[in-house]
């Protein structure tokens, strides 16, 4: 039987015990017992069953019922779970990498991202090209007979612009390419980045699918033979692996992903538009409407907004003055909240980017993102029309 994602989000990959526990258990261990030496030598020379662990930064009962359950949702074959959603970006791009290769990415990037990109992999003579990740054609001018990967967010922080999957995917395989996508402003709820051609879907756990603002954790989904041959072995001896706990605290919340993510996208749509009606803006963007320069690809691709929206007011300090009226949103620099939340991004996630970097971005001293939470959308409505009049 074939089950939607949110039933999937309540029941893939559950383990359970002897006890029959309904609840996740947690198994915080960092180490297992072995029945015999015989046993020990069998494991390490690698096992025999899916359930036969060795040590917590190798795998975990709890942290492999995580894996699981995402690659339910996502639809690949694999997962492996990390510490942190950066730890997920750079452990997929690291393990695969290494001297002489060349990658392209979309040059609006999450600030961590272009550092990885930027600084990391090209100290170890990683060639990277970077390009307007909506151009096509700058997509099929920088992707080379010899590129390794291409890596992009489908959603790009903080303009939210939207990056045709399928169209990329199909450029880059055409000289054999991986492609990785960071998918956190898409969500696990929106995603079918594998079935339009994604080989790699990382996402920041900490966002949506923890969703209440409790821990770190991300995730890197692909194939077996990319998660458990390349991905593992680099990640197992790096040392990014996901806690047990943070593992149960986001098998919780995929338990209510779905719900959630709607519930936002339906508040984030009523924001959006309430925000457009005002003269006194420069730019209201959010993917979900038919004024976004990509709301044909976003209703192909996603079918719905999201979560997110980016507003410019004018200049830094109407957006200061703005983010400190604000009553109910509160200011932060994380996103998926059940709390609605601001960033200035100018000041904050993308300060350490050159100016010339910002203008190339749309990345204003004006320009707030908007992670819309789970509040009464009226309430949403009031609070940033007052902080907006103020």
């Amino acid at each position: 039987m074939t089950y939607s994602k949110r039933t999937k989000g309540i029941h893939a990959g559950v383990r359970r015990s002897q006890f029959g526990e309904l609840s996740e258990a947690i198994f915080l261990t960092q180490g297992f017992d072995y029945p015999s030496a015989e046993a020990a030598e069998a494991r390490f020379q690698g096992g025999t069953g899916p359930d036969e662990f060795i040590y917590a930064r190798y795998g975990n009962p709890t942290t492999a019922m995580f894996e699981d359950r995402m690659a339910s949702l996502e639809g690949t074959e694999d997962a492996f779970a990390t510490a942190s959603g950066m730890a997920a970006v750079s452990g997929a791009l690291t393990s695969m990498l290494q001297s002489g290769d060349h990658v392209v990415a979309a040059r609006a990037l999450f600030g961590s991202c272009l550092y990885v990109l930027e600084n990391v992999l090209a100290r170890f003579g990683v060639d990277v090209t970077f390009v307007d990740g909506t151009d096509l054609a700058a997509w099929k001018a920088a992707i080379r007979p010899d590129t390794k990967a291409v890596f992009f967010e489908s959603i790009s922080n903080p303009t939210l612009e939207v990056i045709d999957i399928a169209a990329v995917a199909a450029l880059a395989h055409a000289v054999g390419a991986t492609v990785l996508v960071d998918n956190v402003f898409s969500t696990p709820t929106y995603s079918r980045a594998v079935e339009q051609g994604a080989d790699v879907v990382i996402y920041s756990a900490t966002k949506h699918i923890d969703g209440q603002g409790r821990g770190l954790g991300g995730v890197i989904l692909g194939t077996q033979d990319f998660i458990r041959g390349t991905v593992e072995p680099y990640m197992k001896h790096t040392g990014g692996a996901l806690s047990p706990f943070n593992a149960w605290m986001l098998l919780k919340g995929l338990e209510t992903l779905d719900l959630r993510v709607r519930a936002q996208t339906a508040t984030a749509a009523a924001l959006a538009d309430a925000l457009a009606d005002r003269s006194d803006l420069q730019r209201v963007i959010y993917p979900g409407r038919a004024d976004h320069p990509q709301a044909e690809l976003v209703q192909r691709q996603l079918g719905a907004g999201g979560t997110m929206i980016a507003i410019d007011v004018g200049d830094k300090d109407r957006a200061f003055k703005t983010l400190n009226a604000l009553q109910i949103a509160r200011i932060s620099n994380n996103l998926g909240d059940a709390k609605t939340i601001v960033t200035h991004p100018a000041t904050t996630t993308h300060e350490r980017l050159p100016q010339d970097q910002k203008d190339l971005l749309g990345i204003s001293a004006g320009l707030i993102r908007v992670s819309v939470g789970l509040e009464d959308p009226e309430d949403l409505i009031a609070d940033f029309t007052h902080a907006l009049n103020a």
